[in-house]
């Protein structure tokens, strides 16, 4: 997923997959609980890829009557068209923009700022980069949803991965996103590094964890 040469058709499908597993894993329902308190709030998904847990929780808001403002911003200018098409389609009223959460200022209008299974793309100390700007840009909230490192997962990825989708891209980054994901524990010393006040972890379902801090 993060090979620049990747044809476009073929990113195409792995976003659509990718979409497909959030979904079956209940990523925007199980992100609920630490956004809807918050309302009326501005939300921004850094690192959104395909948009498709921004959608669910707009689709979730409106169901609810719960005013959120969602956002997502992504590196790849690919992902974000097929975002706004896919958002178009289903009549969401979510905004989405091209950044470089580790390059470009990261926008500090946002009540929170949330990351979904973006930190084990990076590196240790990118992570960690990226923690303390989002801890710095956030008004109100940080929370990060990611992968956790562990048989359990590994196995997990190889299995589910190759029944909800045909795409090669993501049978092989499936397992590889474990491998370089962060335990549970590991994500709580990222954030006291990053300097997130207080960050609280929490397993989730399938093999992830969720991080949450109160930076205000």
């Amino acid at each position: 997923m993060d090979d620049p040469a990747l044809p476009a058709d073929g990113h195409a499908r792995a976003l659509v997959a990718l979409g497909r597993i959030n979904r079956v894993s209940a990523t925007a329902r199980q992100l609920w609980p630490e956004l809807r308190p918050l309302a009326p709030a501005r939300v921004l998904d850094v690192g959104c890829g395909g948009g498709d847990v921004t959608r669910d929780l707009a689709r979730r808001a409106r169901r609810e009557g719960v005013a959120l403002e969602l956002a997502g911003a992504d590196v790849s200018p690919r992902a974000v068209e097929h975002a706004r098409e896919r958002a178009r389609a289903a009549g969401v009223d979510v905004t989405y923009l091209t950044l470089d959460a580790l390059a470009d200022p990261l926008p500090d209008d946002r009540d929170v700022l949330l990351s979904t299974l973006f930190l084990h793309h990076l590196r240790e100390e990118d992570a960690v980069r990226l923690l303390a700007a989002m801890g710095r840009a956030a008004r109100r909230r940080v929370v990060v949803a990611d992968l956790a490192r562990g048989p359990g997962g590994l196995a997990l990825a190889w299995v589910g991965t190759r029944l909800l989708t045909r795409s090669p891209v993501v049978h092989a980054d499936g397992a590889q996103s474990v491998r370089a994901a962060f335990t549970a524990d590991e994500a709580r010393e990222l954030a006291r590094a990053a300097g997130l006040p207080a960050p609280r972890v929490r397993s989730a379902w399938p093999c992830r964890w969720i991080l949450v801090s109160d930076v205000a």
